[in-house]
């Protein structure tokens, strides 16, 4: 919602990847850093020549444990660490997928990720319940194929919501 203010979260756009008795994990697919893929292969000492590879950005998932990667894809594959989120999204954390990546053979739609979004048990839950959260069903196209900058407000408009008439303010009848 507008009226976040943490700016981890404010005009966020986070994809829960697991929720569970124990708490809740996503991804924020919205917000890109000063790094590209180029550079997270270097420091791992993976080559890859192809510019359109190594120029393609890394968001910061969230902000626990921003020295873990994440790479949110579709298809599924068969890479050695990956979470399942649905029949079409897996989240893998293992090496084997950036080294794919860097040899073109990765998945065909990925968001590369340091970091991820986390939650305690009946935290996110709160968070909703306050409005501090819209919640919205997950596209492959919205994560993925939705340019960046408009992914915020693209989630919100899946509601019907034009997040330009929303205010940050609270009022109180």
């Amino acid at each position: 919602m507008p009226n976040v203010l943490d700016p981890n979260f404010s005009h966020g756009v986070t994809y829960i990847c697991e929720h569970n008795d124990e708490g809740a994990m996503g991804i924020t697919i919205n917000r890109p850093l000063d790094v590209t893929l180029g550079d997270i292969l270097d420091h791992m000492k993976i080559t890859c020549t192809n510019p359109a590879i190594r120029n393609r950005p890394v968001f910061m998932g969230g902000p626990v444990a921003m020295e873990r990667g994440f790479v949110l894809h579709t298809p599924h594959g068969g890479w050695e660490s990956t979470l399942e989120v649905t029949d079409e999204i897996g989240l893998t954390t293992s090496k084997d997928i950036l080294q794919a990546l860097a040899d073109g053979a990765g998945p065909a739609r990925a968001v590369i990720a340091l970091g991820y979004s986390g939650w305690s048990a009946g935290q996110i839950e709160t968070e909703i319940a306050e409005n501090t959260w819209l919640t919205v069903d997950a596209t492959p196209e919205l994560i993925f194929d939705q340019p960046v900058d408009e992914r915020w407000t693209a989630a919100a408009r899946t509601l019907g919501i034009d997040m330009n008439l929303v205010s940050g303010e609270a009022g109180h009848a």
